[in-house]
């Protein structure tokens, strides 16, 4: 059971860093006058018990040890360089998307905005980002320090920009995010085969901002982004087995996915599709060149017949790949899975960013479709994009195993396995080359 402490820490470390922010203009005062108040906490709470309104509790305290801190630093502290504030800003109304947005700014790469967005926003320590972004400790600390003088050097406001920009914020916001998730859900390097605890970090920051107001809940590329999440982290128990070795999703165990967040992200997909069941392509059990997503320029026009018009090439984007999830989602077996629909989602979704991964996975999917021999042409040239990949010769060797192409298989599994640094991705290539030995 979470406890007291831990549990304000949790929903109330984003909301008051963001209106001590606001007060003081100084993100290093305030963060370390809130964690110096949450320590206060946890020696004074267990003894006198835990107060009736603990927030308030916590934020008096910060307030006071700011107080402290500026009358023991004056001089250095009017040296300090302040954070423009937007004038005639109320506080509380807004104060913690100001804060994401502060700490996702364009300003910043998206490896420093989601560890600056994680320690500012969710309260995460800095061991813990640097656990789960895989580097030393004082290297995520230095890291940290460079993002938020960035951040003042560059004089980013703590304010909310106006209707014509925040969408653009908020799209930054969630690639953000997405990159948080995506290192919790496929670690590229390391032993784990998922961090969840930083995956579902991703999914309470997208959460937290879909909250602040209704801008951010209509973000058609934060509700695809959350539903997406919510499908793929919903599997999170059955992608490891008891010796914690990577199960792929043909052999997962579907009673133990989470049905409850899988619910949740086919009703956000519903949402924006239109409350149709998936809604966005006509499931082609034929080739579907006219349905499919639509970008449309402002204002809105109405969708194309049988495909749902988007503002956004990134909400087209994480859509697309929630549709996906969804198909998965929604298979109550993997030989049931839709594989037409899937193959037909990544050829909407390689046409929109030209991404040579997705067409990878594009190729994976028109495979378990049936159509090996054209899976295998939609390699072809892939190897001068993606050159250090190990997913490439690895899907190469499977397909060439299914073509009974055996010693060319073997050949793309040697490559594909000393190319992958992650270990049981690595393991997992040698049991599939090993096994191809046996044939």
């Amino acid at each position: 059971m979470i406890q007291p402490i831990e549990a304000v820490w949790r929903d109330e470390w984003g909301r008051l860093l963001a209106l001590l922010v606001a007060q003081t203009r100084r993100l290093d005062l305030a963060e370390d006058a809130l964690a110096d108040a949450f320590e206060r906490a946890a020696r004074a709470w267990p003894e006198a018990g835990v107060p009736d309104n603990p927030p308030a509790w916590l934020l008096t305290a910060a307030r006071r040890r700011i107080l402290d801190r500026l009358r023991a630093e004056a001089v250095a502290a009017r040296k300090q360089p302040l954070l423009a504030v937007e004038e005639g800003q109320r506080h509380g109304e807004g104060d913690l998307l100001r804060l994401v947005l502060l700490a996702a700014h364009p300003s910043l790469s998206e490896e420093a905005g989601a560890a600056l967005t994680l320690r500012l926003v969710l309260g995460i320590s800095t061991a813990d980002i640097a656990r789960l972004f895989l580097v030393p400790e004082p290297t995520m600390a230095a890291r940290l320090t460079r993002a938020r003088k960035k951040v003042v050097a560059a004089g980013v406001p703590l304010a909310i920009p106006d209707d014509e920009v925040l969408p653009q914020r908020l799209e930054t916001v969630a690639r953000v995010a997405y990159l948080a998730f995506t290192a919790g859900y496929a670690p590229g390097s390391g032993a784990d085969v998922v961090r969840a605890d930083l995956a579902g970090e991703a999914i309470r920051l997208v959460r937290l901002v879909r909250a602040t107001g209704r801008v951010a809940e209509g973000n058609a590329a934060l509700t695809a982004l959350l539903a997406l999440m919510l499908l793929q982290h919903a599997r999170r128990d059955a992608r490891v087995d008891a010796e914690g070795a990577l199960v792929l999703l043909p052999a997962q165990d579907r009673s133990t996915w989470h049905r409850d967040e899988i619910d949740e992200g086919l009703a956000l997909v519903g949402a924006l599709t239109g409350g149709s069941r998936y809604g966005l392509v006509p499931r082609p059990t034929r080739p579907a060149p006219e349905g499919g997503v639509a970008l449309v320029p402002r204002p809105t026009r109405p969708a194309p017949e049988d495909g749902v018009a988007l503002q956004s090439a990134l909400a087209a984007e994480y859509l697309l790949q929630a549709l996906i999830a969804a198909e998965h989602a929604r298979a109550a077996g993997a030989e049931e899975t839709d594989w037409l629909a899937i193959a037909d989602y990544y050829r909407q979704l390689e046409a929109l960013t030209g991404s040579p991964v997705v067409r990878l996975n594009r190729a994976v999917a028109v495979a378990e479709a049936g159509d090996l021999d054209n899976a295998l042409g939609l390699l072809d040239g892939l190897e001068e994009a993606l050159p250090h990949s190990h997913r490439l010769p690895a899907v190469r060797a499977e397909f060439l195993s299914r073509a009974g192409r055996h010693t060319e298989a073997a050949a793309a599994y040697d490559l594909a396995i000393e190319r992958c640094a992650h270990e049981p991705e690595r393991d997992q290539l040698r049991f599939r080359r090993a096994a191809l030995r046996l044939i």
